[in-house]
């Protein structure tokens, strides 16, 4: 059996203010294999991004809090670790590559140090010429002259600072990679070769990913498992081959896939998913998407439907428990 690099267990996250408790993440469950891929896949709102936070301990302070559950990284209870020593872990152990790369670097240093600060701060036997050669090779290894890294981030493409942003996340070769929709502010040309970089990095230092997007063909393309979360809860969880090529589903999981163009078929409007998001802040009571459900019986409106598994395949839905 292979190492379990992330085990989350019954995770409920809450964001608190004047005017109301937000209910983020209610009840996640999720386990990522060392060398594995797991891509997360929602509307926003669904609790995706706060998921990933969580497990760096970068929630907002005095707003943002865990309020049951458990996080084991690489085996450490991540709730129980000193904010000291977390800092030591962010970029040796776990490393996030953010949604935009443009507010992701300090527009006030160069890039070569902004990669530099991140090796010397967790390799402090380093002398200044091998943080320098450190630099140099990741910025090599991300498809950018080693020449530029005295430039700032300015001079940089959109893309380019992408690259520079997973310089620095893998710069000391962590275990676990979260990448939250790295490729959301790329053009279609820059983001295939982007995800081509990270899949060949992961593959080379056999790094294990979370993918956050909400593009079902980039997860088609680099993940080996799925969960489809909705209101804060995966709804389900299965291989790249059960979701993309099963025959049972949950509805949302239909409705994400209805919603996507067919070349074969020459329908004047795509379909979509009826009705928002729930309020988070006034969560439904049962099953959270039968606001929105074309087919949800009496009992969605007030029973929490299980878990119908198969093969691994995890539906949660009163559909086929009927």
């Amino acid at each position: 059996m292979a190492d379990i690099i992330l085990d989350i267990k019954n995770l409920y996250i809450s964001y608190r203010t004047d005017d109301a408790v937000v209910r983020a993440v209610n009840g996640l469950n999720l386990t990522i294999e060392a060398g594995e891929t797991v891509g997360l896949v929602g509307e926003t709102g669904a609790g995706k991004t706060t998921t990933a936070l969580s497990v760096m301990k970068l929630l907002p302070e005095k707003i943002g809090s865990v309020d049951q559950g458990s996080i084991f990284l690489d085996g450490e209870n991540v709730m129980e670790i000193p904010e000291k020593k977390m800092r030591m872990l962010r970029g040796s152990k776990v490393a996030m590559i953010f949604q935009d790369p443009m507010t992701s670097l300090n527009p006030t240093q160069p890039v070569g140090n902004q990669i530099g600060e991140v090796v010397k701060l967790h390799n402090t036997d380093f002398s200044k010429a091998q943080v320098d050669s450190r630099v140099c090779e990741m910025l090599e290894v991300v498809g950018i002259p080693a020449g530029r890294r005295n430039e700032y981030p300015h001079q940089f493409s959109g893309g380019m600072k992408q690259r520079v942003v997973i310089a620095m996340a893998l710069a000391c070769e962590p275990n676990l990679l979260l990448a939250d929709e790295p490729t959301t502010a790329l053009d279609v040309t820059i983001q295939a070769q982007v995800l081509k970089l990270m899949i060949e990095l992961k593959q080379k230092m056999n790094t294990a990913m979370l993918l956050i997007t909400h593009d079902l063909g980039i997860v088609a393309k680099i993940c080996d498992k799925v969960g489809i979360m909705y209101a804060g809860e995966i709804i389900e969880f299965g291989s790249i081959e059960q979701i993309f090529g099963g025959e049972w589903h949950h509805p949302y999981t239909q409705g994400l896939f209805g919603a996507i163009p067919n070349l074969r078929r020459k329908d004047k409007r795509l379909h979509s998913i009826e009705g928002m998001m729930p309020d988070p802040a006034a969560l439904p009571e049962g099953c959270k998407f039968h606001t929105r459900c074309s087919c949800s019986l009496e009992k969605c409106k007030t029973d929490i439907p299980p878990c119908m598994e198969q093969n691994g395949h995890q539906v949660f839905c009163w559909k086929y428990a009927e």
